[in-house]
This record gives C-alpha cells, structure tokens and sequence, in this order.
C-alpha cells in the first residue's frame, strides 16, 4: 500500500467533487472536467448510481425521478475516467451502485464513501472486500457511528487496519452551510478516536477561506464540488462549487501556507545569524560599577544588557559568587577568563 495516496501535489490532496454538477449532460460533464484538469487538482470525482439503484420509487418518487435525470451511463463515466488519465489527474467516484463495481473498479485509486452511506453497511462489505483505500465522509454522524463503522470495515479486511487504507473527512450534510457550522475542531477529534491521521474537509460552504483554514489546521485531504459558474443555477450543489479561478486561489492560498508553517524542527534560521540578531537582540551581563581584582560577584553587580558581547545572560547563575581577577571596569565586555573559576584559583 502506497501511503502517498492521501498526499497531494500542492500538499493537501486536492479533489474536486464534480458529482451531480453536469446534471446529466454528458457534454456539460467532460466540460468541467476539462476545467478541473486546467485546475490542477488531484483527483475529479463523480458520484455513480441510477435513480431506482439509490432512492425507492415508492417512498420519495420524485427524488428517484431526479436522480434518474442525472444519470450518466457506464460508457460515459468510462470516457470521463480516460480523460483525467490521458491528463495524468486522478479519477474517483462514490459508486452508490452495487453493480458498477465490476466495470469501475480498475479506474479507481480508492474508493470514496459518502456520508449518506456511512451506515450503509451491505455497500461498506461489498467495498471493504475489494481492499482498496477507503475515503469515508463523516456527515450526519455521531462519534460512536464513525467508529462503529471503522470497526465494520476492518473486520470484513484486516487490511484496513493499515496505515493509509482508511482517511476520514469531516462534513456536514448541507448545502450550503454557515462557517460556524463547519466544525474543523472535529478533525482532531476524528484522528484521536480513531487513531486513523489521514483526516480531511469536505467543504460545503461558499468560497475557499473554510478550505485554506482547514489546511492550515492540518486537514490533508479537501474535498470541494467544482462547476464552471455559480450564478443562476437551480441545482444546489452549484452553490458551494468552487471554479477553476477560486481552485487557482486555493492552491496559491495553500502555497502561503506551506511557506508560513515552515520547519517542523526549532533551530537559528539563517536569516536570523546573517542579520547578526543572535548577538543584537540578546543580552550579555555586565557590571553596573567597577570591581576591584579580588571581588566577589553579587546578583547586585550585574545587569543584563544588549548586545549579547562576552558572557551571555543565560550564565548569570554560574557568575554570581564568582571571583575576579583583574580589575574590570563597569559595562566592559565580560569575559571568563576575568573571572577565577573557584574560590582558593590563585590569581
């Protein structure tokens, strides 16, 4: 298993979430699709089913109707697949579909899981046995059904239990969604009750700053739904989509943040030691009067001041009590071998 899978070329793996955005033109979806690779996103992702597949036509006719005007066909989504990896891009999709798994399945990188499904347990198995990495969206659930179907998943195959088989994404199931409905506290929450590190956003809100604070917070996957204009559109989704200039945005706000978080480990930048800081900006001791040879150093004869030149700061506790051995003149540059290293040190 190849943990980079979750890694993306900008930093965080970038996947634009076409989804039901093409509304069922297959022209419009190799349009947005062609968008997204100019993009320069990780993966594309569409979202497989048809209408009686997904919603009972008894129950809820007209969201079956719907969905059935969505639909794409397995040619289409096959032509669209090729199309992001003649582009060297990435093709996904949330197969709502238990019979497309057997055509699709060699298009795909990992499998992504809906938070509509998260308790889905029947397509859970059916993905679970496949054993390719799981991407599961966390929307709509409480903390006990997450890891509930974590431990569903893992007992089908044990290969989940590897590191980078499962990522998690933190959502709220609406469109679109106030920022205070965001909840990007939740993916630490996520990582410490599950031990699972690869956790990300999907982004229902409208415009980047939830997604670029995401990534600053450590999210390494978003998710985002991608159109070509959001302006005069009756489906929602098109509503909390970003375009090809916002994802530009995006990747330009993510390189800021690469910039800014910098190195992990703390240590003397070479900015710092060119500009001579480490000695301009520190303090030294000095004596605030002149000591005669022979002096005992007391807390009361030193002050700290800048610039760091002789003895630094940080040894005052080693200086006091200490015996001189020459004259030193008040504020002169204090040097270790002024001073006797032990009380009965001939001089």
């Amino acid at each position: 298993m190849n943990e980079s899978i979750w890694k993306g070329k900008h930093g965080p793996l970038l996947i634009a979430e076409i989804g039901g955005n093409h509304e069922g033109d297959f022209e419009y979806a190799k349009k947005l699709t062609k968008l997204a690779i100019e993009a320069d996103v990780d993966f594309i992702k569409f979202q497989l089913y048809t209408g009686d597949g997904l919603v009972n036509p008894l129950e809820s006719a007209r969201r079956n109707q719907h969905f059935k005007n969505f639909e794409l066909s397995k040619e289409n989504h096959l032509e669209l697949a090729e199309l992001c990896k003649k582009n060297f891009i990435g093709y996904a999709a949330s197969v709502w579909h238990e019979d497309f798994f057997s055509w699709i399945n060699d298009s795909l990188d990992f499998y992504k899981i809906g938070s509509g499904d998260l308790t889905a347990y029947p397509m859970l198995k059916r993905i679970a046995r496949i054993g390719k990495p799981i991407l599961l969206s966390t929307g709509l659930a409480t903390e006990d059904e997450v890891i509930e179907s974590i431990k569903f998943i893992k007992k089908i195959n044990s290969d989940y239990s590897k590191k980078g088989m499962l990522a998690l994404l933190q959502c709220t199931s609406m469109y679109p969604i106030n920022y205070s409905d965001a909840h990007l506290n939740v993916m630490d929450r996520l990582r410490e009750i599950t031990n699972i590190s690869d956790v990300g956003f999907s982004d229902h809100t409208v415009g980047i700053d939830a997604l670029k604070y995401a990534y600053a917070m450590r999210a390494n996957i978003l998710e985002f739904h991608f159109t070509d204009n959001r302006l005069n559109r009756s489906f929602r989704d098109h509503t909390v989509s970003l375009t090809k200039i916002d994802v530009e945005q995006l990747i330009g706000e993510i390189q800021k943040i690469n910039n800014l978080k910098g190195n992990y480990r703390k240590i003397q930048l070479k900015i710092e030691l060119e500009n001579n800081h480490i000695n301009t900006f520190r303090r030294a001791l000095y004596l605030k009067h002149d000591l005669p040879k022979g002096s005992t150093i007391k807390e009361s004869d030193l002050i700290a001041l800048r610039p760091k030149h002789g003895i630094c700061s940080s040894q005052s506790e080693n200086l006091i009590g200490k015996i001189t051995n020459k004259d030193i003149k008040a504020y002169e540059i204090l040097k270790w071998e002024y001073i006797k290293k032990y009380k009965n040190e001939v001089g």
